[in-house]
């Protein structure tokens, strides 16, 4: 349970000799020392690095010890350190920026729709899609024993209904694979339902040619682009004519969903899309890739790339095990998330007029 008091002595009440046979189990140890209090040992590296790891993981934390993998000088070191204590989480304050959320999400539902109804709707939409992308990463952090609280919704100030939401991991993840599916779960769930939404909003939708756009336009992501002209009868246009689609609330749900879930990839800080670029190419090419990233977002929206900028100062913490490597499967879905980038992008500027 989050915050309950050890109930293994700590580490120097334990002997060097026992931890050296726990690590002696699954890994060749080629040198063993006691490095400023903390059990350090040189092991050769091999096939079942990975496995080798959890097991030790598993069995060291019922002594509130964890293990730490790392290379030093081209060698494989690993040390034992106590396990950090968990300070237990506040659901009060859960509970009331939720509800803070939701009035400012219905707030916003209600100045962009006019009716109480729509306001329901835009509201219901958007906490689910947030509330499923950090449900994502929660049920993940619960599978692989990585302790997480619950969401924080932040509201925001309308007609800006939220600034989203957050879950905090209060231990680090035991390997790459970990911290990957840490970072795929929540972009891929709450897409999801961002797309359910959307198809259910874009035929409450209208569209009209217009020659100038309005004042508070949108560019649409690619998808909700598809999604209208596959859903709606969108008339041709002509040179100088404009396409306007006039999202119904949900769509609008729908599509800051799509934006959220973009911002979310970005291959920065600890952002999602930090998380997985950090498990592809490590921390030195990570931060090349954010700021290449940042400079793009220039492009997008200079409010977020300012964010953004201050999020990459904060450096990455590595997972437990930061030798062995992502596994195949994983690497492939990076394809998955970088097809999502791809269709959620859009301009976050106001150039599309909702009902």
């Amino acid at each position: 349970m989050e915050g309950a008091e050890p109930t293994q002595p700590p580490i120097q009440a334990v002997p060097y000799e026992q931890i050296h046979q726990m690590v002696a189990a699954e890994f060749t140890v080629e040198e063993g020392f006691i490095e400023y209090d903390t059990p350090t040992f040189y092991v050769t590296s091999q096939p079942n690095l990975k496995q080798a790891f959890l097991r030790l993981y598993k069995q060291l934390d019922s002594m509130q010890l964890v293990p730490v993998l790392r290379k030093r000088e081209n060698r494989v070191m690993l040390q034992v350190v106590p396990k950090p204590q968990v300070k237990p989480s506040r659901p009060a304050i859960n509970i009331a920026l939720l509800i803070a959320t939701v009035a400012t999400t219905l707030i916003t539902g209600y100045i962009i729709s006019g009716t109480l109804l729509d306001a329901i709707l835009f509201s219901a939409a958007l906490m689910s899609i947030l509330g499923a992308h950090e449900m994502g990463h929660k049920l993940t952090a619960d599978r692989h024993k990585v302790e997480a609280t619950y969401p924080y919704f932040i509201p925001g100030i309308p007609p800006l209904p939220t600034f989203g939401a957050v879950i905090q991991q209060k231990s680090l993840p035991p390997n790459k694979d970990t911290l990957f599916d840490l970072g795929f779960s929540g972009p891929v769930i709450g897409f999801a339902i961002a797309v359910m939404v959307s198809i259910i909003g874009i035929p409450m939708s209208s569209v009209s040619i217009v020659t100038k756009l309005p004042p508070g336009s949108f560019q649409t992501p690619l998808l909700l682009d598809f999604l209208a002209n596959t859903l709606l009868k969108t008339p041709p246009i002509q040179n100088g004519q404009f396409l306007l689609l006039e999202l119904h609330p949900l769509a609008f749900a729908g599509y800051i969903g799509m934006v959220v879930t973009m911002l979310n990839l970005l291959p920065i800080g600890q952002l999602d899309g930090g998380h997985v670029a950090y498990v592809l190419v490590g921390e030195k090419s990570r931060t090349a890739v954010s700021f290449i990233a940042l400079v793009a977002l220039l492009f997008i929206s200079w409010p977020m790339a300012f964010i953004a900028f201050l999020i990459l100062r904060v450096r990455h913490p590595a997972p437990l095990d930061d030798v062995s490597r992502l596994s195949t499967g994983r690497k492939l879905a990076t394809l998955a998330l970088v097809l999502i980038f791809i269709l959620s992008v859009a301009i976050i500027e106001p150039i599309t007029e909702f009902l």
